[in-house]
């Protein structure tokens, strides 16, 4: 069902050569950058406030610290954040002409930065749900558990973990905060930095887009989307549009063929200024002819879930679709998708979450997308984003390392690395957000952290590597 087109003819590959640290665009001028790094600070501010529970200490140690490179100073320079609990907002000023920049939080939903300009008077028309959550995590679907920052019983595997958070072989600059290693039954590791526990949330970055792919499923599952047809992008519905024919499939292997600007992964109108989806994404014309050629970009993935939205009509069913299709379905209860100021999830990287329920939507893999002898995901579904796309990245980056193959919202780590088996297949996502699955292993391991832009990050390859060989014949 989703097998994939082969034959095709591949153009260049474009892609980036890491997943941070890019400076800001040289057509934004000095005062918009200063916005944008208002709005960078009031964003990461709320969402760390209001979903994770952060004091501003902390959040100024792990948020706000380790930037990318062309906002950290001007961040740095920034009166500190207004945090107003009662109203579950964060301003800061920047600009004695013009309003603060504005984030505003909501149950579910979690945070959105209002418009550069605008006004906390217009938070009343942001969107609202309201949902039943459970208070607290449940520990499913783990029926055994190493005890959290406990020994697991196996001395050589409490070393490497230990490792995960501070030796240099797993990556020099690497700042690791949780450490997550689970079988279907069984949390074989877990510990978390000082501070830090099961129920501490962070921004996912681009672990959304695996999350976005998922959610993709779960409406293919239900007959509201089909990865081979168009996909239904209102703004894209004239007849003179060339842009109708690219489908949904395209846009899972980043293979739209739109101008998303030379870094992809770069998307700071909608990121840091309050922008919308439909004034970034669904704007940008063709460069390339669509499937034929592989770019990272976070506009891809935006219209993928920009499709969903239009296929579903219904605003509030949109809006609790990620909730009531998958979410809570699996037990992912500390998981917040934010949209922006109109209501379109920002899925390609503004997901708060635990190391728990990334563990659990990994879990979800393993079983095919069958939770508890519940179907959440069509059949195949696993195989389909695990297959590599027909365009592919580059075999290695720029300083010679592997790069990751790609498939469908999810990068591939087959037979580019030896040191995992070739089935293994990951979520990444910016300052070492990883989700590593490894089917013929039955696990999944989980790091979170907080590596520093321009550094050295965390090598998953190496670590998952020393973990399989520990448990040889244990597991």
């Amino acid at each position: 069902m989703f097998k994939s087109k082969q034959g095709w003819r591949a153009l260049p590959v474009l892609c980036l050569a890491g997943l941070a640290g890019m400076a800001a665009s040289a057509d934004e001028t000095a005062w918009t950058e200063k916005a944008y790094a208002a709005g960078y600070k009031a964003a990461f501010t709320c969402s760390a406030t209001f979903n994770a529970g952060k004091n501003p200490d902390r959040i100024a140690a792990d948020e706000l610290s380790g930037v990318y490179r062309a906002y950290a100073p001007l961040i740095e320079d920034l009166p500190d954040a207004v945090i107003n609990r009662a109203s579950r907002t964060v301003s800061v000023t920047y600009d004695d002409a013009m309003p603060p920049r504005h984030a505003v939080w909501r149950p579910n939903l979690g945070c959105t930065q209002l418009p550069v300009g605008a006004g906390l008077e217009i938070a009343t028309h942001l969107p609202r749900i309201t949902l039943d959550v459970p208070a607290a995590d449940s520990d499913a679907p783990w029926t055994v558990r190493s005890p959290v920052n406990g020994d697991s019983g196996h001395a050589a595997l409490d070393m490497l973990v230990a490792g995960a958070f501070g030796n240099p072989e797993y990556g020099r600059d690497a700042k690791t905060s949780a450490i997550l290693i689970v079988t279907p039954t069984r949390i074989l590791a877990e510990h978390y930095v000082p501070g830090f526990s099961p129920d501490t949330s962070q921004r996912t970055w681009s672990v959304a887009k695996s999350i976005a792919a998922t959610i993709i499923g779960a409406a293919v599952e239900r007959g509201i989307l089909d990865v081979k047809t168009p996909a239904p992008i209102p703004e894209w519905q004239h007849p003179s549009d060339p842009r109708r024919m690219i489908t949904l499939e395209n846009l899972l292997h980043m293979a739209s063929g739109l101008d998303s600007n030379k870094a992809g992964n770069r998307t700071d109108r909608l990121y840091l200024g309050g922008g919308l989806v439909t004034d970034t994404a669904s704007r940008a014309a063709l460069e390339a002819p669509p499937g034929l050629r592989w770019k990272y970009a976070n506009n891809d993935t935006l219209l993928a879930v920009r499709a969903l939205r239009a296929a579903m009509t219904d605003d509030d069913a949109y809006w609790r679709f990620p909730f009531e299709a998958l979410f809570h379905r699996i037990g992912m209860h500390d998981t917040v998708p934010e949209t922006d100021w109109q209501g379109n999830f920002i899925l390609s990287s503004q997901v708060w979450t635990t190391a728990r329920d990334l563990a659990r939507l990994g879990l979800l893999y393993l079983h095919d997308g069958v939770w508890q002898g519940r179907r959440i995901l069509p059949e195949g579904w696993a195989r389909y984003v695990a297959t590599p796309a027909p365009s592919q990245p580059p075999r290695e980056r720029g300083n010679g390392s592997p790069y990751p193959g790609y498939g469908a919202q999810f990068w591939l780590y087959n037979d580019r690395f030896s040191e995992v088996p070739d089935d293994s297949f990951a979520m990444l996502g910016n300052r070492g957000q990883i989700v590593l699955i490894i089917p013929s292993r039955d696990m999944v391991i989980v790091r979170r952290g907080y590596d520093p832009a321009g550094g050295e990050g965390f090598k998953i390859e190496r670590f998952a590597r020393d973990v399989l060989a520990a448990l040889d014949g244990v597991l």
